[in-house]
């Protein structure tokens, strides 16, 4: 039972019953990883996730009846532990700036090798953002000049140097552990750093800090 408890569930939302079986077996090559679900529709969708309350759901954007858009914010009110990773065949970053504001934690393109989809689930289920160096860009358009309204500048005026160096960090894709281990300061301190970063900010999440961080130069845009 023991090991059993450590096993990342996922749930798996594609309309092609072939796709839905290849993710299966792909995923549950991996010994930590177990498809509790599958779904075709978004109306199965939120059913399931209410009855298997998995750990990470891996959504795509066109289901059979809908936008797989539509239903994100409904499958993480139903259940906030489930993280959505979507693994979509379309290259719309609008779609995918979408995804991510609704609440994705992540998104893979199919066209990517199946090591990528099992990173990202790793890094996802790890409370990570998991977005490709190569879309980065794309989604990051129209974000990445400085806001010139006052009040943004306000807000960072009233950031300390310590919750600098933090966010700096946070935009090198670092966990809070690992940015305590190179600011000398303990994991609890960093978290106390980031949920006043958070409020100072008024950003919700850790991605929302990254895009504001890098739309206002307080993070290095990746290369």
């Amino acid at each position: 039972m023991a090991v059993m408890s450590k096993l990342i569930r996922i749930m798996i939302v594609d309309d092609h019953a072939v796709i839905r079986t290849g993710l299966r077996m792909l995923i549950e090559q991996d010994p930590t990883m177990k498809v509790v679900a599958m779904a075709g529709t978004c109306e199965e969708a939120v059913e399931l996730v209410k009855k298997e309350m998995p750990d990470l759901i891996i959504l795509d954007l066109i289901l059979g009846d809908g936008d797989g858009l539509s239903i994100i914010p409904e499958l993480t009110r139903t259940n906030p532990r489930s993280k959505v990773l979507v693994l979509t065949g379309v290259q719309n970053s609008d779609s995918h700036r979408l995804a991510i504001r609704r609440g994705a934690m992540g998104i893979v393109l199919k066209e990517q090798a199946a090591e990528s989809l099992l990173k990202a689930i790793r890094k996802v289920h790890e409370g990570e953002v998991w977005i490709e160096r190569s879309m980065m860009g794309s989604l990051l358009q129209n974000l990445d000049k400085p806001a010139v309204e006052n009040p943004e500048e306000r807000k960072i005026r009233s950031l300390t140097d310590r919750e600098r160096e933090v966010i700096g960090l946070v935009g090198e894709g670092l966990k809070n552990k690992q940015i305590g281990e190179r600011l000398f300061i303990s994991e609890t301190t960093v978290t106390h750093h980031l949920s006043s970063v958070f409020s100072k900010l008024e950003v919700s999440d850790r991605l929302e800090l990254i895009i504001y961080a890098f739309r206002h130069g307080l993070a290095a845009v990746p290369k």
